[in-house]
């Protein structure tokens, strides 16, 4: 008997950005994976930090979900790297297909 429930096993070829860059003396990689699963939010995931998070335009208005995923130390950092992303990031109600 299993002791799991698949909830979903989707394949997809998705497109993927990786960005490279520095501000103030920190150094960002980030890479972005754009997806059709979890409502077209793309995983934003920080090299530095190891950690990633589902993320879309509107929610990087919030920046401490970016001090938390790229371990920064200031709101200031979180609020230019929430600006920076901004332009990467679809508009939630948006619905885009990344085929």
């Amino acid at each position: 008997m299993s002791f799991f429930e698949k909830l979903y096993d989707e394949h997809e070829n998705a497109k993927v950005r990786f960005i490279g860059f520095i501000a103030n003396d920190v150094r960002y990689d980030i890479g972005i994976v754009y997806s059709n699963m979890f409502f077209g939010k793309p995983l934003v995931i920080c090299m530095q930090s190891n950690q990633c998070i589902l993320l879309d335009r509107q929610d990087v208005l919030y920046p401490n979900q970016l001090k938390y995923l790229c371990k920064l130390k200031s709101d200031e950092e979180a609020m230019k790297l929430a600006d920076y992303l901004s332009d990467l990031l679809p508009h939630p109600s948006i619905e885009e297909s990344y085929d």
